[in-house]
């Protein structure tokens, strides 16, 4: 954990302290933030409506929260429902250098981000990445024909007008402190949950309205080799876990539930651009996001964990309602 992590999700009473020396800082940002909603709601900044129906994933705090295995899940259903969606990332973590960009499965990380890669490996549907959410949602409805647009993050990117957006809670460590930036993890306070469409709960327990997800684990697939695959059962013996995502703990923790013997757990900042000597000659088990940018350095004992976001039929029911009525407008 880092720092500022101690600060936003204290554990010591110097922690806590600590935040205060950030309540200026506070201030600015939420006055920003406050500045720039109004001038969205009172037209002096315009949202650009597509033509298609738009859906957000996003979340009010920064750090994983568990945002991808739900976009590859809604992408799938999505697709059995009849759409051809398309998935837009602003692509975090990588400098492409054009935009919009088309990723591919091989797609090179260091251009257009992890996350959208894991995103293409897992669902066949167009992805995209583009800092300028407008112009990249056109590009999936213009140039890939797609007929939605499922948006990874971007729920305070008001440009692109949205139908429906979902929100994404850690259910564990919650929202911290509960401050905004840099006081605290928020990007804008609770009370923007109340004006979103669903609020997922990512690992309960579920309070209010919020809907529990469930993270299931996979068998492992080697990095090196991914047509090679071993039941978690079949680790008879401890072994190095590396990650290098918004809340590392989150697959520590799933790997200790799946009674897997841990000798090390070694955390790295989120999308961590790795090198060979990083990670220990022992076998590894990492996330399928740190995967896609270690196939280049991967030893024959490394492996990753895919997941899987399982979610209630109800919630289903409610998203494809929403979706009926959007499509009668």
């Amino acid at each position: 954990m880092t720092f500022i992590e101690k600060v936003w999700f204290p554990s010591h009473p110097m922690f806590r302290l600590f935040k205060w020396l950030l309540l200026p800082l506070m201030i600015i940002f939420w006055l920003l933030s406050a500045l720039r909603r109004m001038a969205y709601k009172n037209g002096l900044f315009r949202s650009k409506k597509i033509d298609v129906p738009v859906i957000i994933v996003g979340n009010i705090s920064v750090g994983g929260n568990g945002k991808t295995p739900l976009v590859v899940y809604l992408a799938q259903w999505l697709k059995e429902q009849g759409f051809k969606p398309g998935i837009l990332s602003r692509g975090y973590g990588g400098n492409a250098s054009f935009y919009p960009a088309t990723v591919e499965a091989v797609s090179d990380v260091s251009k257009v981000g992890d996350e959208p890669v894991l995103i293409k490996q897992r669902v066949s549907c167009p992805v995209v990445v583009d800092p300028k959410r407008p112009r990249g949602a056109k590009y999936l409805v213009d140039k890939h024909g797609c007929d939605l647009v499922l948006c990874d993050d971007g729920l305070q990117h008001y440009a692109l007008e949205r139908d429906i957006e979902i929100v994404v809670v850690d259910g564990a460590r919650r929202h911290g402190n509960r401050w905004l930036l840099p006081m605290g993890p928020l990007r804008e306070t609770e009370q923007r949950l109340t004006a979103v469409n669903f609020v997922i709960n990512n690992g309960g327990p579920i309070r209010d309205n919020e809907i529990l997800m469930e993270i299931v684990a996979d068998d492992l697939v080697n990095v090196h080799d991914t047509q090679a695959r071993m039941p978690l059962t079949a680790l008879q013996q401890p072994v190095t876990a590396v990650a290098a995502i918004g809340n590392p703990q989150r697959f520590f923790d799933l790997l200790q539930d799946n009674k897997v013997q841990l000798k090390e757990q070694i955390a790295f900042i989120d999308h961590y651009q790795f090198e060979e000597n990083d990670i220990p000659d022992d076998i590894v088990l990492m996330t399928e996001k740190d995967a896609v940018k270690c196939r280049h350095i991967a030893k024959q004992d490394w492996w990753f964990l895919p997941i899987r976001a399982e979610l209630p039929e109800t919630f289903l029911v409610d998203l494809k309602n929403k979706l009926d009525l959007i499509k009668k407008r």
